[in-house]
């Protein structure tokens, strides 16, 4: 076994995942309230500590050189992303990183499910309810639909009260996740909870009106990110070609001379 070229190979694959993650976050930089992923990178034991193989069958040189690397459980950046200034005063900001506005939504099962977003962009729907930019219902402290009057000048308050003519008709329901590790992406820039946590309505949330969230992802850094997995990914890709032609001139030089 050629252990250089497979630890070239682990390599490649590592790095065209990184590539992968890095162009999502890129093509993402104008998504409101986009939450980036983390393309997090761990070292892979030699093959013989990974298959727990007997001690006779292991080399304690290539042992020491490792198995490369691999792919470890990709993460979500939570880190708020900048204040937009968009004078909408149906569009808000939550100051808390950890709120989330919640939304109704159905799983591949047809059933409905609650939701979450960070996504502060607020509409009425032709039945006269609040709903989000993808036309989900936004979700009351309760978690219920929220009905407004018709026809009414509406807005939102920093405490997350919606008014019509000044006159509250109903509160933005805000929650705050206690461990966000427990959020997972469900598209359509929501998160679903992949395991319990506590979810707990915020009795007086921080909003910003006029001002929803920007994307997390900055174009710079993540573009930068972007060009380094590149350039990774290209060098184990010419490891492996250097390989290949040594085992050809070994095979097909050096053996006929043999």
């Amino acid at each position: 076994m050629n252990y250089g070229l497979y630890l070239s190979a682990s390599g490649l694959l590592t790095n065209r995942y990184r590539q992968g993650v890095y162009a999502n976050n890129l093509a993402n930089v104008n998504t409101v309230a986009f939450k980036p992923d983390l393309a997090a990178v761990q070292a892979r034991p030699s093959e013989s500590v990974e298959d727990n193989l007997r001690s006779n069958v292991s080399r304690k040189l290539l042992d020491q050189l490792g198995g490369g690397v691999k792919a470890a459980p990709q993460r979500i950046n939570f880190t708020a992303g900048p204040v937009q200034d968009t004078g909408r005063l149906m569009d808000v900001y939550i100051q808390d990183e950890r709120g989330f506005f919640a939304v109704r939504d159905n799983n591949a099962e047809g059933n409905d499910v609650t939701r979450y977003t960070r996504d502060g962009r607020v509409f009425v729907s032709d039945e006269g309810r609040l709903v989000n930019a993808n036309g989900l219902p936004l979700l009351d402290e309760g978690e219920r639909e929220i009905n407004v009057p018709e026809n009414t000048p509406l807005r939102i308050e920093a405490n997350g009260d919606v008014t019509a003519d000044g006159n509250p008709v109903a509160r933005l329901g805000v929650f705050r996740i206690a461990d966000a590790t427990a959020l997972e992406k469900a598209g359509g820039n929501l998160f679903g909870l992949k395991r319990d946590t506590a979810v707990d309505a915020i009795d007086r949330p921080t909003l910003h009106p006029g001002k929803p969230e920007g994307s997390a992802a900055d174009p710079i850094s993540t573009l930068m990110q972007l060009i380094a997995a590149t350039k990774a990914a290209t060098g184990n890709a010419r490891m492996i070609q250097y390989h290949d032609t040594l085992m050809d001139r070994a095979i097909n030089t050096l053996g006929r001379v043999a």
